[in-house]
Order: structure tokens, then sequence, then C-alpha cells
């Protein structure tokens, strides 16, 4: 039997928010995409090492300047996905009522290995629909990092895959310069 879009039950941020004080989600590890409640995989060792790599960096280099959010939800229209890094504005204190939200982001990063596809469509959607400034993909498997920039109508309209021999500077902190090799350093 073949299951139709309008048969797919899709929920509100607020049914979603109920579904986890409910406890039904105490076990899974689950992202809200667009009304739909989707399962995210395990995070493989390359994935928390790399991610540990950068988000260390990011600690270091913006004490007092941002704040360093690890595999933590942020809340957009009708989503609630958990990028692996967030560098969102501070006070950190704001986000005990909510998760951070678009206005609050100056970067999102995830790692993405097994994620790859999801992470350069659905997430890059999401992300540049929300007019988030500057999304980053870790790609583990070619060992770059994919840097998108400047949302407009629903997509990022700049983007640039960075080798290891190369440097980035997040847009909001254009003083800091990240080699690209840090991030992939064993």
């Amino acid at each position: 039997m073949a299951i139709t879009v309008s048969e797919i039950a899709h929920f509100t941020l607020e049914e979603y928010h109920r579904a986890i004080d409910a406890g039904l989600f105490c076990d899974r590890r689950v992202e809200l995409i667009e009304g739909l409640i989707v399962e995210m995989p395990p995070e493989g060792t390359e994935h928390v090492y790399f991610e540990e790599n950068l988000v260390d960096r990011l600690k270091r280099s913006l004490p007092g300047r941002a704040y360093i959010r690890e595999s933590k939800p942020i809340t957009l229209s009708n989503s609630e996905p958990e990028p692996d890094i967030v560098v969102a504005r501070l006070p950190r204190s704001q986000y005990i009522e909510h998760h951070p939200f678009p206005e609050d982001i100056s970067l999102l990063i995830e790692v993405s290995k097994a994620t790859r596809n999801r992470d350069l469509s659905t997430k890059k959607q999401l992300y540049a629909a929300a007019n988030i400034p500057e999304y980053w993909i870790v790609d583990i498997k070619n060992r770059k990092l994919i840097v998108f920039r400047s949302p407009e109508s629903g997509d990022y309209q700049q983007s640039i895959a960075l080798s290891v021999s190369e440097t980035v500077s997040p847009l909001a902190f254009p003083d800091l310069a990240i080699a690209v090799s840090e991030i992939f350093a064993i």
C-alpha cells in the first residue's frame, strides 16, 4: 500500500514539545523537520572527533563574544533541528526560556558523513529559508569544509568548498581565521 503525502501526520512545534514533555522520545534521537519527526543516525567516531576539534577552536577563540552550542535544538518556523554546532549570540541565559531563533544565530555547522546528502539538501534549504547568514558542512569523507553564505529566496547564493590547505573566517567574526586543517587535525 502506497502512502500519499496528505496521509502523513504533520506536527506543530507545540505538539512536538508536548510529545517530548510526555517522554515519547526519551530513548530516541529525533528532530522536527518541517513538521515531520525525523530519526537522527548515531554519530560515528570521526564525526565526534572532528566536531570536538572545531568546537574547541571556536570556544577558545570566541569567549565572551558568542555562545557555542553543541548538538542541541534551534527553533525555526515549524522545525526544530539539532545542528552539530551553533554559534549564537550571548547571553546564554536567554536560552533557558527558548532554543535559539534564527535571529540569534550567526553560524550553523553540520559535521557530515552519513548525513551528507540530507545536510546538502534538506538542512541547507531549511537554514537558508530561515535566513541563517552562514552554514558550514564539515565533509568528513572528502576532508573539505563547504561554506554557504547569503541566504535569499530559500537558498544560499554563495558556496565554496575549502580544502585542508585553506582558511576561513566566519562572517560574524572576520578577525577569526580558522585553518581547515585544524578541523581535520589528528
